[in-house]
């Protein structure tokens, strides 16, 4: 029998979705004070109607829907989901105010994308919007690259029982710490100890180019945190082709990487246990898979003859691979390069690669490095035991952090995120399909978004149909979210019309 939520769950559901909108609304104080220090007056106006907005959608729940319960597993999910989506609709009223964007659908879009680190974007002439918004983008990807939940535990949530819930259901699993409110400002603590790291090397870069100082230091930060949050934003509409510079395009290669690993390794090493970066499963795999991705886009640029030298596959080939593989999305090539130079097979060692993605815990998306190594370690074991005397059993482990051995919940909790990955993918290429778009094109984009990645093929832009839009967004939140949170919204959804009542109070 299906129970229907009782009004106490709907109003725990709702009071941490509050929390979640308020958190939304600190954030908003960042770009404000650049419109301020800018003096762009407009933009100034817009976050001041985005904050008061999230702070009067705070003060209503807060007052409506507080509860002293902790919150169950159920309600972590549902928190988790529905307010990344809520999230999106009062994110997106400064982005909408801009005057940049056709419809309140296309601001909606370019937030879910920030949110989930995807890079795909529908904000038109980028090359001319304001420094306060320009920072409001980027600072989305980065703060959704730790997660908007772990933005709400680390300032707004008490630890409890109900916190780890809320974590855990962001598509996050491992606790670097005992208690999840210290391990959410764990990560932010690496998050910003990285940002003025890169972002000062990544100055020097600039200015060394020829960028003046002030805009450098805004173009720094920028650039950083749509690398280490493999979300690939950037101020400008080429991305980093705009900057015809190697050595940004390295020192943005090596944040993205080192940003696409799991927040676990990162804090492994950075505690001492460094033997961790070559024991790693998800290390091995994030290796493995992309020296395979590597060998097919050679394969296919000797097809066609492209980018025949070093320093041009390595900048124009190698580079994009990589930004693929990490679910990144900064490109050094214009958009429709993919489609009109690739060629058939380079296109796909690309598609194979955002597929992939990178860890788990990580900012970034897609299957991840973690569920293949479960993935083929299991299938190794499986074809051990076929070939082993009947009496032999095979018992498979692997190493994340810790030793796991890999039991039967294990395995079918990674298929069935593997194949609820396949799925959207597949839709979502299917539907670029039907609207007429090539296949190669279509799937390019749709694996891009549902793996959170941002590369695109040309076919996202304002004027594509506007279902694809709706399920772009789709793809992007469910992948991010990496599926639980998003069952457990559609099942209460269910419940609410289908459930019956009990006599619970």
């Amino acid at each position: 029998m299906i129970l229907k939520p009782t009004r106490e769950d709907l109003k725990l559901i709702a009071w941490g979705i509050g929390r979640v909108i308020l958190g939304i609304g600190l954030i908003m104080i960042i770009p404000l004070v650049v419109a301020l220090v800018s003096t762009e007056w407009n933009t100034v106006l817009d976050f001041l109607v985005g904050i008061s907005s999230c702070v009067l959608f705070w003060l209503i729940i807060e007052n409506t829907c507080y509860q002293k319960k902790d919150l169950s597993w159920s309600h972590g999910l549902v928190v988790a989901s529905a307010g990344w989506l809520i999230a999106m609709l009062f994110g997106a009223i400064p982005h909408f105010l801009s005057g940049h964007f056709k419809a309140y659908l296309d601001a909606c879009f370019d937030l879910m994308s920030g949110y989930t680190t995807t890079g795909l974007f529908l904000l038109q002439d980028l090359d001319h919007v304001s420094h306060g918004l320009n920072m409001w983008r980027h600072l989305l990807t980065y703060a959704g690259g730790q997660g908007i939940i772990v933005i709400a535990l680390t300032f707004l949530f008490a630890g409890s029982s109900g916190a780890f819930k809320l974590y855990a259901s962001e598509g996050k699993e491992e606790k670097l710490l005992p208690n999840v409110i210290r391990t959410a400002r764990a990560i932010w603590m690496i998050s910003l100890t990285y940002l003025v790291v890169g972002s000062i090397a990544l100055w020097i870069s600039l200015s060394c180019e020829g960028m003046p100082a002030g805009r450098g230091f805004l173009h720094s930060i920028w650039l950083f945190m749509g690398a280490w949050s493999t979300g690939g934003f950037a101020p400008q509409s080429l991305n980093l082709l705009y900057y015809h510079s190697l050595i940004i395009e390295l020192i943005t290669l090596v944040i993205f990487v080192i940003g696409s690993f799991n927040f676990a390794l990162h804090y492994a090493v950075w505690t001492g246990k460094r033997s961790e970066i070559y024991r790693n499963i998800e290390i091995k795999s994030f290796v493995t898979t992309s020296l395979i991705t590597t060998v097919i886009l050679s394969i296919g640029f000797s097809k066609v003859g492209l980018y025949t030298s070093l320093g041009e596959f390595f900048r124009k080939g190698f580079y994009n691979l990589m930004s693929g593989h990490t679910t990144t999305g900064n490109q050094s090539i214009y958009s429709i390069s993919f489609q009109h130079e690739f060629g058939f097979i380079a296109m796909w060692a690309v598609i194979l690669a955002m597929a992939i993605g990178a860890s788990a815990c990580s900012t970034g998306g897609g299957f991840k490095g973690l569920r293949m190594g479960i993935f083929s370690k299991y299938l190794w074991g499986e074809i051990k035991q076929l070939v082993s005397p009947e009496s032999s059993l095979q018992k498979v482990k692997i190493h994340h952090v810790r030793d796991i051995w890999l039991d039967d919940e294990i395995v079918k909790g990674t298929m069935l995120v593997l194949i609820s990955y396949v799925s959207i993918y597949f839709i979502g290429g299917l539907l670029g399909i039907i609207y007429g778009y090539q296949p190669s094109v279509a799937f390019f984009d749709a694996v891009s978004a549902g793996s959170n990645t941002g590369l695109s093929a040309s076919l996202t832009s304002p004027s594509m149909p506007s279902l694809l839009k709706v399920y772009y967004i789709f793809e992007l939140w469910a992948g991010r979210l990496e599926f639980m949170s998003v069952f457990a919204l559609f099942g209460m959804i269910i419940a609410s019309i289908k459930g019956r009542r009990t006599g619970r109070k």
